[in-house]
């Protein structure tokens, strides 16, 4: 065989063919393998500043950041990090000032609006610290609402049954705790069949035991639907139910971590 010939040897792993190619002179390689995670969104140098008057506040400063179909992800920092601003960009809510991002290839940054307001009516479910249910509306008819505009929606009483919420579905929001009341809010974002769960503070305005309970319908939905989900806190201890845990200071990633093991709400404590 000529010199600086190589031979490859061709085997089966996880259903992929690998390659590893040997070198005549004892050296080796194997060839790098891509992330095999489906990207959900790719965000690269995003950077927000509002103009307040005289003011300017930086609330990004170059974030790159992917997040990966079905995960669970948990976004800490303190107010002022960027948290919020970045889930605004990413749910089509908000416009970085510099920078990309995409969402399943598709580009957001430079999206029309009649684009935007199409990608969050299909592919987005938004969960905020306050309900914002409708007080005239029962919990079902406060479903009804997206399940009627929605392509492909779940009953509302469906949504309602993942949430926990099967027997106070003809209540008003008055005749429901503040937890139920959130429930309904994740209940009445996931009734179309998002893509995508971004929560802002869901457990801000509950005591601890609620929370957990609000906590366990967010990872009922990621688990059984396999819903990407981003959670943004600044309760330290929610972190430990993420598959990845993103930290932001000063508009700024500060670090990203992943869990080896992810914890259920109940083993929870704050």
């Amino acid at each position: 065989m000529e010199a600086g010939a190589k031979w490859r040897i061709r085997f089966q792993r996880s259903g992929r063919e690998v390659k590893l190619a040997l070198n005549r002179g004892g050296g080796s390689s194997i060839p790098s393998q891509p992330d095999p995670r489906e990207v959900v969104f790719r965000a690269r140098g995003l950077t927000k500043v509002y103009d307040m008057g005289e003011v300017r506040v930086q609330a990004l400063r170059g974030v790159d950041l992917d997040l990966y179909a079905s995960e669970l992800v948990v976004m800490l920092g303190a107010s002022g990090s960027g948290k919020s601003t970045l889930l605004n960009i990413l749910g089509g809510l908000d416009r970085a000032t510099e920078g990309t991002v995409q969402y399943q290839g598709k580009d957001l940054a430079g999206a029309s609006e009649k684009a935007l307001t199409e990608y969050r009516r299909c592919h987005v479910g938004f969960v905020f610290q306050f309900y914002n249910l409708i007080p005239s509306l029962t919990a079902r008819e406060n479903v009804s609402i997206v399940t009627e505009i929605a392509r492909a929606p779940m009953r509302p009483d469906e949504a309602l049954h993942l949430v926990g919420l099967s027997d106070r579905m003809d209540h008003f929001p008055s005749q429901l705790s503040g937890g139920q009341q959130q429930r309904v809010a994740i209940a009445r974002a996931i009734a179309k069949r998002p893509q995508v769960l971004l929560c802002d503070e869901p457990t801000g305005a509950l005591d601890s035991a609620t929370g957990i309970i609000v906590l366990e319908a967010l990872d009922r939905v990621n688990r059984e639907l396999g819903t990407t989900t981003a959670v943004i806190t600044h309760n330290a201890d929610i972190a430990q139910m993420a598959d990845r845990v993103v930290r932001l200071s000063d508009g700024l990633i500060a670090s990203v971590e992943s869990n080896r093991v992810r914890k259920s709400p109940k083993e929870l404590s704050w």
